[in-house]
């Protein structure tokens, strides 16, 4: 595989971003359940568990990340230090899931976008856990709320983010 001549994405997002109104909430929630084919299903779900399981492939895919690789570029595990700089760089939508203090974070990429980064797509055939937007759960929460509908994280400065973090660990190692 030759080396990419493209430059090297820098930060795209407004890491001050306001917190979404309740409208804008609410459109983004119903974005995100028509992900499945039955979104009062999924409406279901926020309303019993706070969490719904999503299909992927659809609307989106997801990337999962390990917590200490975020970590390890942010320099910092403090929730709103990791939500600014993901919010800087990825300008997308990204999930915790807290079902332990290792829980992986999930950037949600476009289901056409390239990904051959070192951390594992998520696509069809598979399903995940999505808080409604402007609730908090014990099993999972935004970390980045998606800023509209439709609104992904580009995949180049996911891969970007994760090659600083593999850069990084080799001057520490």
């Amino acid at each position: 595989m030759g080396e990419s001549t493209a430059p090297v994405p820098a930060p795209r997002g407004n890491p001050e971003t306001p917190p979404l109104t309740a409208q804008e909430l609410l459109v983004a929630a119903c974005w995100l359940a028509e992900a499945d084919p039955n979104p009062g299903k999924v409406w279901a779900e926020w309303e019993k568990h706070g969490v719904a399981l999503l299909p992927l492939g659809r609307r989106f895919d997801a990337v999962r990340v390990p917590a200490e690789r975020v970590h390890d570029v942010v320099v910092s595990d403090e929730t709103e230090t990791v939500a600014k700089v993901l919010r800087a760089w990825l300008d997308g939508p990204v999930i915790r899931d807290f079902r332990s203090s290792l829980g992986p974070y999930y950037v949600l990429i476009a289901p056409d976008a390239d990904w051959d980064g070192p951390a594992e797509r998520l696509t069809t055939g598979t399903y995940l856990g999505v808080p409604r937007p402007g609730h908090a759960t014990m099993l999972s929460r935004w970390v980045v709320l998606p800023p509209h509908p439709g609104a992904l994280c580009d995949s180049r400065y996911l891969r970007t983010l994760l090659t600083m973090t593999d850069s990084l660990r080799t001057v520490d190692g």
